[in-house]
């Protein structure tokens, strides 16, 4: 090929630290736009940022040039440094180490979108612990459950 093309759509799926509730309502809208405009820096588009007060969802484009652990990396650090910058409420947040990551057939998106938009209502019968085992059931992903939340 005389370039290269690539339309890797990624479904990202990580936990506040000990999964402690920093993430109100207040500062939701804000993160999730500044999340948003950290994938646009990396040139992966973002489509869907959401999630609650312990997690974020991100369906986005994975830029051909940026590793996906790379991506996350950049996604967790510098949103971690604008909380904290904001106000001492957040001196003490930090994201979980690791993070769940789904590929998602780009003519199954608007399912991923709803998913995520509807978070609060989704959450009223499935915790954050139970979701993330439902995804990596759906996807088959191996898991050791000591290691899971740590």
């Amino acid at each position: 090929m005389g370039q290269s093309l690539a339309a890797v759509y990624v479904h990202l799926i990580f936990s506040t630290n000990g999964r402690i509730a920093f993430l109100g309502e207040h500062i939701q809208p804000r993160l999730w736009q500044y999340m948003g405009g950290i994938c646009k820096t990396l040139n992966c588009v973002p489509i869907q940022i959401g999630g609650m007060s312990d997690h974020v969802h991100v369906l986005c484009v994975l830029s051909r040039d940026i590793a996906m652990k790379d991506l996350v990396s950049r996604l967790k650090s510098e949103s971690t440094n604008w909380l904290k910058s904001l106000s001492s409420e957040y001196s003490d947040f930090s994201w979980q180490a690791g993070y769940g990551a789904f590929s998602v057939n780009p003519t199954e998106t608007e399912k991923v979108i709803s998913y995520i938009t509807n978070q609060k209502q989704h959450h009223t019968t499935r915790d954050f612990c139970n979701e993330l085992r439902a995804f990596l059931e759906k996807y088959s992903v191996e898991y050791n459950e000591k290691y899971l939340w740590n």
